[in-house]
């Protein structure tokens, strides 16, 4: 597949501290990656090289070019933030961004799309609940029909039905060939929606591959969890002879089981002698992927309305200049 993205040893420093310590990636066309990794590990600034609005060292391109010589119609970039006039309806949002470009998708089929059509569609844009409002700037990001997709945690504030629905759209966009490149603090979203996971950590690219890739290589084993009140001394000593069993905090943990396991491990316990109150299954996924490559735990994505705002210069998607918008000042991501 060809390689729309493209960052080679991409370095950025902001003074003595290094943002970006030598990234390197590639990203397929239709494919949808997502980028997670804590605060301050660089992830902003990667997306502003990719997007050719912050100068760094190495080497960048997206769609065969320099990111700042690529035709702005065929991208499309989504800020955290974004704070539009609160007195556009959703309908003259999208209708605006529509008219910066000479080609772009009909503003009612795109507000259709993110589930804004009717009624919404004609409420001032600071009347319209988080959620509706998240998805007016998806609808602005989409308008022009990008190639390639920016998109920094684009369902924050979203119901959880509304979630699916943007989801289901932007599987339907890599189908169609668009590329997204996802950031998000929702491990969920994250495990749904990419292709492959890039984690970030203090400017450096610590681990590439698909969820399950790194789930396989990072999350660590099955266990099952018992909680029981009375755990005697030698328990783990009598199950230990048939499993990998431990104690702690106050409950029994057995790792490295499969499903086909647990009817065992019960039988094991009652030949023992161990009461228990609840059993409590986990497989490994990102999260236990993020903890074990960060040493911290993911934190998951503050509502909407927490989200810091953009001044009244922020943007989405394209400015009427040309430029890319979205932009935006505070803490690195």
């Amino acid at each position: 597949m060809d390689e729309v993205l493209v960052a080679d040893d991409v370095r950025k420093s902001y003074g003595d501290r290094d943002a970006l310590s030598g990234v390197s990636l590639s990203v397929s066309a239709g494919e949808v990656f997502g980028l997670i990794g804590p605060n301050g590990a660089g992830k902003t600034t990667l997306v502003r090289a990719l997007t050719g609005t912050t100068p760094v060292e190495g080497h960048v391109s997206v769609l065969g070019t320099s990111p700042t010589a690529v035709e702005r119609s065929r991208i499309g970039l989504l800020p955290q933030s974004f704070s539009p006039a609160a007195r556009l309806t959703a309908r003259e949002l999208v209708s605006y961004y529509a008219g910066l470009y000479d080609e772009a998708r009909d503003p009612e089929s795109v507000l259709a799309d993110v589930g804004l059509a009717g009624d919404d569609a004609n409420t001032w844009y600071e009347d319209l609940s988080g959620g509706q409002q998240r998805r007016a700037c998806v609808a602005a990001a989409l308008v022009n029909d990008p190639d390639v997709l920016f998109l920094d945690e684009p369902t924050t504030g979203i119901d959880p039905a509304g979630r699916r629905s943007l989801w289901n759209l932007l599987d339907d966009l890599a189908a169609g060939g668009t590329t997204v490149f996802l950031t998000s603090h929702s491990m969920a979203e994250v495990e749904r929606l990419a292709d492959r996971v890039g984690l970030l950590n203090a400017g450096e690219l610590v681990a590439v591959g698909s969820p399950s890739e790194l789930v396989a290589a990072h999350g660590g084993d099955s266990r099952l969890e018992v909680e029981t009140e009375s755990l005697p001394e030698s328990a783990t000593e009598a199950l230990n002879g048939h499993f990998d069993a431990a104690a702690r905090d106050g409950r029994l943990v057995f790792e490295g089981l499969t499903p086909r396991d647990i009817g065992d491990a019960v039988d094991a316990l009652d030949d023992a002698g161990i009461a228990y109150d609840t059993l409590t299954w986990t497989q490994p996924d990102l999260e236990d992927v993020y903890l074990s490559l960060t040493g911290e735990a993911f934190e998951d994505n503050p509502s909407f309305a927490d989200a810091p705002m953009a001044d009244g210069g922020g943007n989405v998607g394209q400015s009427a200049r040309g430029g890319h918008g979205g932009s935006r000042g505070g803490d690195e991501q």
